[in-house]
């Protein structure tokens, strides 16, 4: 029984190790157990080279044709012979490339926002570069309409947001076969929500019944991670398109499920909806006003270009009538207030994990937190004091256990001297010890096991939550979300973790001693790597574990258990 204890140290070593390789497996590296990681075929890394000229622009010649009988648009980026003129615009918060050449948004800087590789830059989230193709478009389709490889013409004046305005306009108007498409940008002060209208006016000979087509195109490649974290530790979140639905809720859809789909995967019709693109702290997501039936669809443009649209179908618009359609374009970091207040389920756009169930309530209480001590490093204290109040009996109930169990210990030495190497009258007599003594010999490890899902799900918390990024807490801490620069609160913990084994039963095996003697250096190098915030989690935990055992113990040696 006493190695039980071990056995479940080794398990929590074992899911801190899984949990690192598959960090691994994400980036491309070769894993610990050496299994071969899947890699781009040679084929599709040229084809993804050739895909992307000057521009960033897609010069692969197969091209995918309107499909009128399901309103599909055309799904390509805009052609080299045909690039238009680039309008920049700029609020407090953004920086906006527009092109004419389809009203298509191919640049978006985030103004209150650090590169994560370079601080000294801005974030930049949409883009068309060599490096990088990234575009928000919209169009109709239907017939010979006016969509995002159509000429505009852009008729507002204004490129900056003015002092003392609250709101900047950018309106584009194209026209083909006597139907007019008017698009109009609104963007507001503090804010990465866009409001786009989109107005269709018919000057034709006959009525026509169009759909408006809402697209996210992108590439593959991942968000680079954090200059100052060694990359073999630093895991990645999800990064692909997302959607969601009254129906089916919010589902990621991975780009190698898109390239597997020959043709365009049509995800389903439902209502509510909307589209997205998803990496790391930050989201790009198509909006619509309306509630109405609209159809969901990704697709791969080409080797390494993807896409996701969502199709609205509208009403027969007479000659001479004309109809208005309202869309939000969100461009921005993930902000899950800002997000659930513009639409149902957009806030899960925050990759949470297999452990969403208990990082979202954790999230929610360290936002509280935060609100009242308006620091996230103090929130993540109160947190830890907060779930140490809860687990209370628990983990009380273990304590008295454990220490038990160091009083008992030079008589299980001397059970281990008598019976020698006779494993079976050893263990019948250390059950009988534990019985007279009232002993658990796994109440002990009960409150680690309890912190194991908390402890992941906060990390991954700490991961992908924006507002964590760039936190300060205080001193040297200037960011929780990424290591101890002076790797000050990893050795604290290490301190903490060897304090804790002494107040503990001292195992009767000798190996067991030399194990739990070097667990905390084990523990220590690995958060070493770990988000500060976690390792400040980890910290106050373990002190308020040695201050709760502590007097524990003291309360038995008065009541002579001790």
């Amino acid at each position: 029984m006493q190695n039980k204890r071990s056995i479940l140290w080794f398990v929590f070593a074992f899911s801190l190790i899984m949990l690192y390789d598959g960090w691994q497996k994400q980036l491309g590296h070769p894993t610990l157990f050496g299994m071969p990681i899947q890699s781009q075929p040679a084929s599709d890394k040229a084809g993804a080279a050739n895909a992307k000229t000057e521009g960033g622009v897609p010069t692969d010649s197969k091209r995918l044709a309107v499909e009128e009988k399901t309103g599909v648009a055309e799904t390509t980026g805009m052609d080299n012979k045909q690039n238009g003129e680039v309008v920049e615009v700029k609020t407090d918060v953004l920086a906006l490339q527009f092109n004419t050449q389809g009203a298509v948004l191919q640049r978006a800087e985030l103004l209150q926002q650090r590169d994560l590789q370079d601080k000294t830059k801005n974030m930049v989230l949409l883009d068309k570069s060599s490096d990088r193709v990234y575009l928000a478009q919209s169009g109709l389709t239907g017939g010979t309409l006016p969509n995002h490889k159509t000429p505009y013409k852009l008729i507002s004046q204004e490129r900056q947001l003015a002092e003392g305005k609250d709101t900047l306009e950018l309106v584009f108007v194209a026209q083909t076969e006597g139907i007019t498409l008017k698009q109009t940008y609104t963007l507001k002060r503090a804010s990465y929500a866009i409001a786009v209208k989109h107005e269709i006016i018919n000057q034709g000979g006959q009525a026509i019944t169009p759909s408006l087509y809402l697209q996210l195109t992108r590439d593959s490649s991942k968000p680079e991670v954090h200059s100052e974290v060694l990359s073999a530790f630093t895991p990645t979140t999800f990064t692909g398109p997302a959607v969601y639905s009254e129906e089916k809720k919010f589902q990621k859809v991975e780009f190698k499920a898109i390239a597997e789909d020959k043709k365009d995967r049509h995800l389903e019709k439902g209502s509510q909806t909307w589209i997205a693109m998803v990496q790391h702290y930050y989201v790009s997501a198509w909006i619509p006003e309306n509630k109405n039936q609209h159809e969901l669809r990704t697709n791969k443009i080409s080797n390494d270009l993807y896409s996701v649209a969502q199709i609205q179908p509208l009403e027969a618009i007479a000659t001479g009538a004309s109809r208005t359609v309202n869309n939000v374009l969100y461009v921005g970091p993930q902000d899950q207030k800002a997000l659930e207040a513009l639409a149902p389920g957009l806030e899960l756009v925050a990759d949470y994990g297999w452990l969403a169930i208990i990082a979202k309530p954790i999230f929610a209480l360290l936002q509280l937190l935060h609100d009242l001590t308006g620091n996230w490093g103090w929130a993540i204290i109160l947190l830890t004091i907060l779930l140490k109040l809860v687990f209370y009996p628990l983990s009380a109930a273990g304590y008295k256990s454990m220490a038990r169990m160091k009083n008992v210990t030079p008589r299980m030495q001397a059970l281990k001297e008598k019976y020698g190497d006779d494993r079976a009258k050893l263990n019948q007599a250390m059950m009988d010890l534990y019985r007279t003594e009232k002993i658990n010999p796994l109440g002990g490890c009960f409150p680690m096991l309890i912190q194991i899902p908390v402890f992941i799900a906060l990390y991954w918390v700490l991961l992908a939550s924006v507002e964590m990024r760039g936190a300060p807490w205080l001193g040297w801490i200037q960011d929780l979300a990424t290591p101890d620069p002076w790797y000050i609160l990893p050795a604290i913990m290490m301190v903490s973790m060897f304090v804790q084994f002494k107040l503990n039963p001292t195992p009767v095996d000798p190996v067991q001693q030399k194990v739990m003697m070097i667990m905390p250096l084990v523990f220590g190098v690995m958060f070493f790597f770990f988000p500060a915030g976690l390792v400040l989690y980890w910290v106050v935990n373990n002190i308020l574990s040695i201050a709760q055992q502590w007097a524990i113990n003291k309360q038995l040696e008065k009541a002579g258990l001790k």
